[in-house]
């Protein structure tokens, strides 16, 4: 109970502080989106969270306008999918900075398992069977860190499982730092 506190307290003072110090990338970055294609600047999608419920995640958009909305491991060929902006964004992660909004209203934590898209069902299923979705989704997470979209699900289902049965707020550190280093490599990323 005191951990979930602690958490949640250093989600809001964190979010704040980080939407705060991304102040120029919220201007530039929506400026960047329009020149290079048309569509919307933010990207919204529905995700499984907490308990399994729905929330609707946000991104700045990295895909053209029209592209299916399938699952990462759903696609074998990336190319022609992505902006010329979208490719720098998703390769160092700077399309999840909204989701500091997420954190900030609890939908997600900075740690946590990644929030499942609604086509991923067998991850969901796995979730829910093994009870990993009682923890708030992650912008990071064990998963992540230990092989982003290069892993399967199965692979994703079992860190996830140590992360939330082993999780600690040292564990925390570990992740978010070890996520720091595998960002701004580009390491990873679809």
């Amino acid at each position: 109970m005191v951990r979930k506190l602690v958490k949640r307290y250093f989600d809001i003072i964190f979010s704040i502080f980080l939407l705060i110090l991304f102040i120029p990338l919220w201007i530039i970055i929506p400026v960047l989106i329009k020149l290079d294609s048309s569509g919307r600047v933010i990207f919204k999608q529905k995700r499984v969270g907490l308990n399994s419920q729905y929330f609707t995640m946000y991104k700045f958009r990295t895909m053209k306008e029209g592209v299916p909305d399938l699952p990462a491991e759903e696609v074998s060929d990336h190319s022609g999918m992505y902006t010329k902006v979208g490719v720098f964004l998703r390769r160092f992660s700077v399309d999840e900075i909204p989701q500091l909004i997420n954190i900030l209203k609890g939908d997600m934590s900075f740690v946590g398992p990644r929030p499942s898209h609604l086509g991923q069902h067998l991850q969901i299923k796995i979730r829910k069977e093994t009870r990993t979705d009682s923890m708030s989704p992650g912008l990071t997470g064990l998963a992540q860190i230990s092989g982003r979209d290069d892993i399967s699900i199965l692979e994703k289902a079992r860190y996830d499982k140590i992360y939330v049965y082993d999780s600690s707020i040292f564990l925390d550190i570990k992740i978010i730092f070890i996520t720091i280093k595998i960002v701004l490599s580009g390491k990873g990323a679809n």
